[in-house]
C-alpha cells in the first residue's frame, strides 16, 4: 500500500520514503476512515503550516519548537493529502491548485516571521540593526530564489515521471495545454466570480506557472517537442559506443536519474532541516542566507546539466 501511494522510487526522497510517507500514509488511512477529503486535509495542513511559521517570530526557545512541531505535522498532512487522493483516486483540480498553494502559505508566513524577528537585532559584526535590510534579504531569498528553484525542481520531476510512466504516471502540462484548457473554460462558464468559474480560475494561474517553467528549459522544450512529435523514438533503440542499445526514454533516464536527489534538495526537506536549525540556534538569517549562497549554485548545476541532457539527445534524434 506504500508504495501503491508513492509517485515513483526514483522521485521520492529517502527521509519521505522511511519517515514522512509511513506516517504520512498512517494518517491518509485515519482521515479516510473517518470521512475527511484530501482536500480537507490539506487545508488542515495550510492552517497548520501558517500557524508554525507565524511561531518563528518569536525568538524564545519554546516557541520556536511549536513552530517546528506544527510545521512536522503541516508537512505530513501535505504528504497524506496526495497518498489518499492516489489510493482512492480522488484526485481534482482544486486539490492540486491548494497542494501548490500550501508551500507558499507556510513560507510566506516564514518570511514575513524572519523579517519581523530580525527588524530590530543587530547584524552579524555590526552595530546597526537589520530592519529593511532583513526585509530586502528574505525578498531576494524568497521571491528571487525559492520560488524558481522550487518550481523547476517540481517541473524536472513531473518530466522524470513522464518518461518513466507516460501520461497516466505524471502530472506534466504545457502553456499550450493549459492555455486551451483556460479557452475552454472561458468560452463554456459565466459562473463564479463575475463569470470566473473556478476552472478558468485554476488554469489561468497555471498556465503562467507552465509559462514560467518552459522559458527556463528552452533546450528541453526544443527536444520535448520533437518527442511529443514523434513518440515512436521514445522505444527506438539507438547504437551505443558498446555492445548494446539503448532506447531514447532509457537514455533520458539514465542522465536525469543523478538528478533526481538535486530537485529534492531544492524543494522541501533540506530547506526544512536548515530553517529549523537556524530558528532553534536564534541564527534565523541564516536560512535565506542559504537559500541564496548554497542553493542558488545547485539550481544552476541541475539546469545547466538537465539542458545539456536535452540538448545531446536532440542532436542524436
Amino acid at each position: 500500500m506504500l508504495r501503491e501511494s508513492l509517485k515513483s522510487n526514483e522521485t521520492e526522497e529517502w527521509l519521505d520514503v522511511w519517515f514522512t510517507r509511513p506516517i504520512g500514509l498512517a494518517l491518509a488511512l485515519a482521515c479516510g476512515r473517518v470521512g475527511l477529503t484530501p482536500n480537507a486535509i490539506t487545508i488542515i495542513g495550510i492552517v497548520l503550516g501558517a500557524m508554525g511559521g507565524w511561531l518563528f517570530h518569536f525568538s524564545d526557545l519554546w516557541h520556536n519548537v511549536w513552530g517546528v512541531v506544527l510545521l512536522m505535522a503541516a508537512n505530513f498532512c501535505d504528504s497524506a493529502d496526495g497518498q489518499l487522493a492516489r489510493l482512492t483516486n480522488q484526485k481534482t483540480l482544486l486539490g492540486r491548485l491548494l497542494d501548490g498553494f500550501a508551500s507558499d502559505v507556510w513560507f510566506f508566513f516564514i518570511y514575513v516571521s524572519i523579517v519581523v524577528r530580525l527588524w530590530h537585532e543587530p547584524m552579524p559584526f555590526m552595530e546597526m540593526e537589520w530592519q529593511w535590510r532583513g526585509f530586502l534579504l528574505c525578498a531576494i531569498a524568497g521571491f528571487g530564489c525559492h520560488a524558481t528553484q522550487a518550481a523547476l525542481a517540481d517541473y524536472y520531476r513531473q518530466i522524470h515521471l513522464w518518461f518513466l510512466r507516460g501520461d497516466a504516471g505524471s502530472e506534466l502540462s504545457s502553456y499550450e495545454q493549459e492555455q486551451r484548457n483556460y479557452d475552454a473554460a472561458k468560452a463554456g462558464d459565466r459562473r463564479g466570480w463575475g463569470g470566473w468559474s473556478f476552472d478558468r480560475l485554476y488554469h489561468f494561474f497555471y498556465k503562467g506557472y507552465c509559462r514560467k517553467q518552459e522559458r527556463l528549459t528552452p533546450k528541453f522544450q526544443a527536444f520535448f517537442k520533437r518527442v511529443k512529435a514523434l513518440p515512436e523514438l521514445l522505444t527506438a533503440a539507438s547504437p551505443t559506443s558498446g555492445d548494446t542499445a539503448l532506447s531514447l526514454r532509457e537514455r533520458f533516464l539514465s542522465g536525469s536519474r543523478p538528478l533526481m536527489p538535486l530537485t529534492n534538495i531544492l524543494t522541501h526537506n533540506i530547506r526544512a532541516i536548515v530553517l529549523f536549525v537556524a530558528v532553534l540556534a536564534n541564527i534565523p538569517y541564516l536560512y535565506p542566507l542559504f537559500e541564496i549562497v548554497v542553493l542558488m549554485p545547485l539550481y544552476w548545476y541541475m539546469r545547466s546539466r538537465h539542458e545539456h541532457l536535452s540538448e545531446t539527445l536532440n542532436m542524436m534524434i
